[in-house]
């Protein structure tokens, strides 16, 4: 493999990796801010041993994500030095603004809130997650600024060989809006399956019920708001993608001719090598022009329209895109099962359903990486689309052997961190909340 190949494998996988503990981390802080607001708001006890057992989850995941992040923007110098001199100017600055602003926020608030127990008041405690729950989704909206820019590069000049920023306030485009939104609702869909993943182990073992009930039910309900918000986002963001990245939404529809008033296949499957698909069944009329376009009529672009050297993997793309919208809509369904029983209180006595929100605990992850499978290899052969291309913005002074030696130094230490973060979470999770002096006392009341 040459140069480029292994660059593009080695910034996957670490990115693979990182994003193993970022998802989770959106959605267990605004849980746990939730859990301990209504601790402030009822002073009933349950909602504080909820926020400390979730609580000592998120730090563990929220440690150990810190860690990965840091490594991975050392291969923007080691790896792509190219990108880095041609569009550092426009790509840093939310960066630095990332790494100044919000990650300092969650952090000084997150070592308030470990602590803070007893030191400050109720309310204040409370304020301190809720800090660090905002200033993490804040992080997430620099790096989706950054990331949204090379997908749909905007409010810049070529200067001198490079990329000048003339307009900082056109980052903001309406594109990194919908890419922000939909990714921040993709992580809190991960924090609330593994709130519900854990309390429903509990329930199957009949232990600390009314504690993982409460807390299914707090995360039932957050599923149910943000899978079908997500659903509406999604549609969103693809109008965006079909405006700004024609060949991505060929590519995901496998949508080989131009075409106004284009159907959509509910069974497809591409043919990349005969530029056609293999197969093609079941149309529903207009329909693909309709949620590209939002046009009955409109006209969607074919992959034949663009220069094969410009088309990105179509099958790859195609099939992570298909099983990700799959799987949003599992998870709204999921969702909508989960609170109905768990507002009916029949949680307990549904085996079946509560086995499959165990097994469930990793497919949002999955789903996460299904879309920026469709993000990332759906903008190739562009690193920044349309400017410039994946080959010429790899560094030019380092050899494949080199490139060998950082990709295995990097797996085998981001392996031992997902090893750790795995066996940390798991272990804690398993144990259950620990009991507090007062509960203790009613339970020794209660058996006396």
């Amino acid at each position: 493999m040459d140069v480029v190949t292994l660059s593009r494998i080695q910034f996957a996988m670490t990115a693979m990796f990182h994003f193993i503990f970022v998802p989770l981390t959106l959605g267990l802080s605004i849980l746990v801010a939730i859990m301990e607001t209504l601790y402030v708001k009822t002073g009933n006890e349950l909602y504080l041993r909820m926020t400390k057992f979730w609580g000592k989850l998120f730090l563990i995941n929220f440690a150990l994500g810190v860690v990965t992040g840091i490594t991975m923007e050392f291969q923007f110098g080691m790896n792509w030095a190219e990108y880095s001199k041609y569009v550092g100017d426009i790509f840093g600055a939310p960066l630095a603004i990332e790494a100044t602003l919000a990650f300092f926020l969650e952090s000084t608030f997150l070592g308030i809130w470990i602590f803070g127990w007893k030191k400050i008041s109720k309310k204040a405690h409370a304020f301190a997650i809720w800090m660090v729950a905002i200033g993490s989704n804040i992080s997430a909206l620099w790096i989706l600024v950054a990331n949204a820019w090379m997908q749909h590069p905007v409010g810049y000049v070529l200067r001198n060989g490079r990329a000048e920023m003339t307009n900082f306030f056109a980052l903001f485009s309406s594109y990194a809006i919908t890419k922000f939104f939909h990714q921040i609702l993709a992580g809190y869909t991960v924090g609330a399956f593994f709130v519900m993943g854990v309390s429903a182990y509990h329930l199957l073992r009949k232990s600390n019920l009314e504690f993982f009930k409460k807390s299914f039910k707090i995360a039932a309900t957050f599923a149910l708001i943000v899978a079908f918000a997500e659903i509406v986002v999604g549609d969103w963001h693809a109008y965006e993608v079909a405006k700004t990245q024609p060949t991505k939404l060929a590519a995901m529809e496998s949508h080989w001719e131009t075409q106004k008033g284009a159907p959509m296949y509910l069974l497809v499957f591409p043919n990349e090598a005969k530029e056609k698909n293999a197969i093609e069944l079941l149309p529903i009329p207009k329909l693909l022009s309709f949620l590209a376009i939002h046009d009955f009529n409109g006209e969607v672009k074919g992959l034949k329209d663009f220069p094969k050297d410009e088309r990105p993997p179509v099958l790859i793309t195609f099939l992570s895109f298909r099983l990700m919208v799959g799987l949003g809509m599992l998870f709204a369904l999921l969702a909508l099962i989960g609170f109905y029983l768990s507002k009916k209180d029949k949680l307990v006595d549904t085996t079946l359903f509560l086995k499959i929100m165990l097994y469930m605990i990793p497919i949002p992850y999955i789903a996460n990486f299904l879309g920026w499978t469709v993000a990332e290899v759906g903008r190739q052969p562009w690193i920044v689309y349309g400017v410039l291309k994946t080959a010429d913005a790899v560094s030019k002074s380092i050899s494949t052997s080199q490139v060998w030696m950082s990709l295995f130094g990097f797996v085998a230490f981001y392996s031992l961190l997902g090893v750790i973060d795995i066996y940390l979470l798991t272990k804690y999770a398993k144990k259950g909340p620990e009991e507090s002096a007062i509960s203790a006392k009613k339970a020794e009341a209660v058996t006396a």
